[in-house]
């Protein structure tokens, strides 16, 4: 049992990166701590990826008569472009953290809330 713990410890280490991420973004009222919440938990998804697409004694795909195995090379074409998109996604995000601090002056969800209701009952 502990070889196959051990074994997987890349999986165990992504899993607790990945807790960690979504433990950020739900626990935390601050709007800049629920992108780096969104970020840590990006990053451990990408992790995992490419911890899975990688071949034991895997070449890359060019068609040779000495290699026999080839590693997939999807996985990592795709967490390029997800790496990519994570970085719109943080940019886009962080323009909007400062459209809502300019707009409500925090960046809590608990004092951007209030004021909410305070404008509705007004």
């Amino acid at each position: 049992m502990t070889a196959y713990i051990l074994g997987h410890l890349n999986y165990w280490l992504i899993i607790a990166v990945m807790m960690i991420g979504m433990f950020t973004m739900m626990s935390s009222p601050n709007l800049m701590k629920k992108l780096a919440g969104l970020s840590v938990f990006q990053t451990a998804v990408i992790l995992f990826y490419v911890s899975v697409g990688k071949v034991d004694g895997g070449t890359a795909p060019i068609i040779t008569d000495v290699a026999t195995r080839y590693a997939n090379p999807l996985p990592q074409v795709l967490m390029l472009t997800a790496i990519v998109v994570g970085v719109a996604t943080m940019a886009l995000g962080f323009a909007l953290v400062i459209r809502i601090k300019r707009a409500y002056e925090s960046i809590e969800e608990d004092e951007i809330h209030q004021q909410i209701q305070k404008e509705e009952l007004d």
